[in-house]
């Protein structure tokens, strides 16, 4: 949906259910030069958009707890403002599970503004339900579920720090198929038939970016087929979806426990990727979960 041109003024719609750092978000785009105004009623949006500078960026706040809100009237929005040539349109939708945002409310003992007189979980369940059709289509969706607030202004720097130029970033990451899959994949890639080093004593206790670990997977007959194939792809995709405006790729792989097979693979093709000149982050997501003391949702 959105478009990237030079001659165009770069919008970014920034949404999602209470709690799930929508606020934070916006405080780092205007870090990044853009001018922000959050919890914008969006009968106002088209006159603050003719009294602004064209020439510099707006991130706008939209909160689902305004008098004037309603999901079809966003999706319309999107639509009007995305067939406007003048306008490179992006929706960020800041995601959570229901559990941790519930978590977090009880933390601060504040009632839910969707449900005053409720439970906070009515109030979460009825937010998420209004705002599911905007979450499908967003054209950037950042789950905080597991980020603290330093990890989450680096996942928007990465997305929408100016760097002039058309670029495409990529996101490669780990994560363990028994807690499920992370959310706003583009690709996934299954690498349990792998040999796992799990059943390796000695390597046990290590995760994939070990060299003794990463060897071991190497010596599995099918590993490099396997990237090399993957790394193919990437390269026929990567300059399509570049050319066609889109501005990050998600790419994981995941393994029974994300800490070995995955990990290895995540660090084999971002650094592949990287060495070719493409923009690239990496995540392990359940290694950060430990990192983090965080127990599982």
């Amino acid at each position: 949906m959105a478009r990237h041109m030079s001659t165009q003024r770069r919008i970014v719609l920034v949404t999602g259910p209470s709690g799930a750092g929508r606020s934070t978000a916006i405080h780092v785009l205007e870090d990044l030069g853009f001018e922000a105004i959050d919890n914008l009623p969006m009968g106002l949006l088209t006159r603050v958009l003719e009294g602004s500078d064209p020439q510099r960026p707006m991130a706008l706040g939209i909160d689902a707890r305004n008098r004037d809100f309603s999901t079809i009237g966003f999706l319309e929005l999107i639509v009007k403002l995305g067939r406007m040539e003048r306008i490179d349109l992006t929706t960020l939708y800041l995601d959570c599970s229901e559990e941790v945002l519930l978590r977090r409310f009880s933390e601060t003992r504040r009632r839910h503004p969707m449900a005053p007189g409720a439970s906070p979980q009515a109030g979460i369940r009825q937010e998420m339900e209004l705002l599911q059709p905007i979450r499908e289509i967003a054209d950037t969706l950042i789950d905080t579920t597991t980020l603290n607030v330093h990890q989450l202004r680096e996942e928007v720097e990465r997305w929408f720090a100016p760097e002039g130029g058309r670029h495409l970033a990529v996101s490669v990451e780990s994560f363990s198929y028994k807690r499920g899959l992370p959310r706003g994949l583009d690709m996934v890639f299954d690498c349990r038939f792998l040999a796992n080093p799990y059943w390796k004593p000695e390597l046990r206790a290590a995760d994939g970016r070990n060299p003794d670990v990463a060897d071991y997977i190497r010596t599995d007959p099918n590993f490099a087929p396997f990237v090399d194939r993957v790394v193919d792809l990437l390269r026929l995709l990567l300059p399509a979806f570049r050319a066609e405006g889109k501005a990050h790729l998600s790419v994981a792989f995941g393994c029974t426990g994300g800490q070995h097979r995955s990990v290895a693979l995540t660090e084999t093709v971002a650094k592949a990727l990287a060495e070719e000149g493409q923009q690239v982050s990496i995540r392990h997501r359940e290694i950060e979960r430990r990192l983090a003391n965080v127990r599982p949702d």
